[in-house]
C-alpha cells in the first residue's frame, strides 16, 4: 500500500503558482508561522486528509487535457518540504505521465529526502520572506539561513528556480529591499521573479483558529504599489507584479 500524503486541499485549475495552467495541491503542515500568512489553517500536520498516490493521480489525470504545454502540478502549502519522502513516489509518477512539476517552498528545510525530491522536480518556486536575518526570524519564526541554504543546492543542482516575496508595508517594501533581494539571488538558473501583495483577506481564517492576526493594522499592498516600487528600484532583472 502507497505512503499516505496529507492534503489540505486542491485547486483544480490555478493560474498563478508556476507557468500555465495548473492543479495546485496545498499540503498540510509548515515549519514556519508567518505573521501575513495566507493559510494558516495548513499549518499543522493534522488539518489536512489522508491520500494515496493513486488517489492523487486520479484527481490530476482529470485536468490534464488542461495542461497543454506550459501547465501542470504545483505542490504548495504549508510547505511540501515537510512531506519530501512521501512526494517522491508522486512525482515520479508524474513524470512518468510527462507532466510539469513545480515545488512552491520557503526552503525552510532540507535533508536527504528533499534533495533527492528537489532533483525530480521541474521547477522550484522559492518564496524568501525577507533580506534582513533579524526580520525575516521575527516575520515567520524561522531563520534566513536555512533559505540561503538551499537556494545554494538548487545553483548545485542546476535547478530552474523563481524567487517570489510578499511585499509588505513598513516591512520590505523599499527598493534597496528589493535590489537585495535580486543580487542575493542571482543565478543561471533563476527565471523569474515575482512580487506578490499584502492583503488580509485571510484574517478570518486567523480569527476561525483563534489566532491574533499580528499585521492587521497595516495597509494592504495594490497593484499600482508594487509597479511604482518596481519603477524605483531599477531593476538589473526584469520582475513581474502577481
Amino acid at each position: 500500500m502507497s505512503e499516505t500524503i496529507k492534503v489540505h486541499s486542491i485547486e483544480s485549475l490555478g493560474a498563478l503558482d508556476g507557468p500555465g495552467l495548473r492543479t495546485v495541491i496545498f499540503l498540510s503542515g509548515c515549519p514556519l508561522k508567518c505573521q501575513y500568512c495566507h493559510n494558516p489553517d495548513t499549518w499543522s500536520m493534522t488539518s489536512g486528509h489522508d491520500m494515496t498516490v493513486e488517489d492523487l493521480i486520479h484527481v490530476i489525470m482529470k485536468y490534464k487535457p488542461y495542461y497543454a504545454q506550459k501547465g501542470g502540478v504545483t505542490l504548495s502549502g504549508g510547505d511540501p518540504l515537510l512531506q519530501a519522502k512521501a512526494l517522491i513516489p508522486l512525482v515520479k509518477a508524474l513524470k512518468e505521465a510527462d507532466i510539469h512539476v513545480a515545488l512552491d517552498t520557503s526552503g525552510a528545510l532540507w535533508n536527504d529526502a528533499i534533495e533527492r525530491l528537489i532533483h525530480l522536480v521541474d521547477l522550484i518556486l522559492l518564496d524568501v520572506k525577507h533580506t534582513e536575518a533579524l526580520v525575516y526570524h521575527t516575520l515567520t519564526g524561522g531563520n534566513l539561513d536555512d533559505t540561503t541554504f538551499f537556494l545554494s543546492q538548487l545553483i548545485r543542482h542546476e535547478k530552474p528556480y523563481w524567487i517570489r516575496q510578499v511585499i509588505i508595508p513598513t516591512i520590505n517594501n523599499t527598493p534597496e529591499q528589493l535590489l537585495y533581494l535580486e543580487e542575493i539571488t542571482r543565478s543561471p538558473y533563476r527565471q523569474r521573479m515575482e512580487l506578490l501583495p499584502f492583503h488580509k483577506s485571510a484574517a478570518h481564517k486567523w480569527e476561525k483558529l483563534n489566532r491574533h492576526f499580528p499585521l492587521a493594522h497595516l495597509p494592504e499592498t495594490s497593484e499600482n504599489d508594487l509597479k511604482e516600487l518596481l519603477d524605483k528600484a531599477k531593476l538589473p532583472f526584469n520582475a513581474v507584479v502577481i
